[in-house]
């Protein structure tokens, strides 16, 4: 089981081949703001458990496994993100409070928001009559 910073690195490293095609360890250490030497340790011990292969020099690539795990992790990110707007947290607060709580979540809790999301989604009164709520207290 992956621990939360290699998690962090999965959905980096994920996002950036998504979006640029690649992944290199000065783009990691950019987008995390760590040292590249960090990201290189890192890298390796991701290597060594099959999420990604390394090669010096050359770049990274994710395995199946690390591609399914950096999908489901970039799944998790966005669905805390659509849920804390949906619930009206204010925007400028989301990104970090979603960065405060992803890794402490089962992912039966995950699954239990989205059910949520999707109840609200489903109906716009629902969300109305939430803010009515809100507005109440």
């Amino acid at each position: 089981m992956p621990t939360p910073s290699m998690e962090d690195y999965i959905e980096q490293i994920y996002l950036l081949i998504e979006n640029k095609g690649y992944a290199r360890v000065s783009d990691i250490a950019e987008a995390l703001s760590v040292h590249p030497s960090s990201v290189t340790k890192m890298v390796q011990k991701l290597d060594k458990d099959g999420y990604l292969i390394y090669e010096r020099y050359r770049g990274l690539i994710l395995t199946a496994k690390g591609n399914k795990l950096g999908k489901r992790l970039v799944f998790r990110h966005d669905l805390l993100e659509q849920f804390l707007h949906l619930i009206g947290v204010k925007k400028e607060l989301i990104y970090e409070d979603v960065e405060g709580i992803e890794h402490h979540l089962s992912w039966d809790a995950i699954d239990r928001i989205g059910d949520l999301v999707q109840y609200f989604e489903s109906d716009e009164n629902r969300v109305k009559e939430l803010r009515n709520i809100q507005e109440d207290n």
